[in-house]
């Protein structure tokens, strides 16, 4: 990832940083699943069909579990699937932690991966063909988690450019279009297997959480913050302040 140069000398970095606990612990969970799933298809015990997110058993059955448990879960047989949602994980995670503190980061991360995992639920329970096959389907990974970093990380830093497809340099705001619009193709399409539905909910949710999470992180923190703006703007409106200077400038007011 290249960081656009600063007034203040270069920026460039090809890393975002060292590893946090938490990204270790998280990480190293999935990780450990992943080979757990491994080790488990050997044994004939399918871990992905008991754990991953399939709505008809979220619907019908009430099995919970499964909008969270999805989110811990890889294509056993496919290890590119795990690597890059880590290492996504650990580009877009890193500096989003070192901003929020480790327990927003965190807070952030399960809602995200969990409202995406409701949302694609659902979903599913449209009445059109491409929301239809998502409704039996078994659904696994940390995508949804993680493009609800992404779209985060768009938001921080929209100016910064990163390399789509390793190949181009493209600014973060203008990635999430380019994806936001791929992702919404493939499922009205219903031309890919991968989840795309789950990667927009990731979207939406993470969207939803960061325009109103204040409020309901902190809610009041919130009431304490809108009673003394309401008091500033007020005492503003009665008491006129000006600023110095030449005569000429007498009636100009300080904003």
């Amino acid at each position: 990832m290249r960081r656009p140069h600063s007034r203040y000398g270069s920026s460039m970095s090809f890393g975002p940083g060292p590893l946090s606990a938490a990204l270790k612990g998280l990480i190293g969970t999935t990780v450990g699943i992943f080979l757990l799933q491994v080790v488990a298809e050997w044994t004939g015990w399918n871990l992905t069909w008991t754990f991953s997110l399939r709505p008809v058993e979220v619907l019908e059955h009430f099995q919970l579990w499964r909008v969270a448990t999805y989110m811990f879960l890889h294509d056993p047989r496919n290890l590119f699937h795990l690597l890059f949602n880590m290492l996504a994980l650990w580009m877009f995670g890193s500096e989003l932690e070192r901003i929020w503190g480790t327990r927003y980061f965190l807070t952030f991360y399960f809602v995200t991966g969990i409202g995406a995992g409701v949302l694609t639920a659902l979903f599913s329970l449209l009445p059109f063909d491409f929301a239809a096959h998502v409704y039996g389907s078994y659904i696994y990974g940390a995508s949804g988690a993680i493009f609800g970093l992404l779209l985060a990380y768009a938001m921080y830093f929209p100016e910064r450019e990163m390399y789509l497809w390793m190949l181009f340099p493209v600014k973060t705001k203008y990635a999430v279009m380019i994806f936001g619009a791929i992702e919404l193709f493939l499922t009205i399409t219903g031309s890919s297997g991968v989840a795309n539905a789950t990667h927009l909910s990731g979207f939406v949710v993470a969207y939803l959480f960061l325009k109103g999470g204040r409020m309901r992180l902190h809610p009041w923190s919130e009431v304490k913050y809108r009673y003394l703006k309401w008091k500033i703007n007020r005492a503003r409106a009665r008491f006129d302040v000006y600023q110095g200077g030449r005569a000429q400038d007498w009636d100009r007011k300080v904003h």
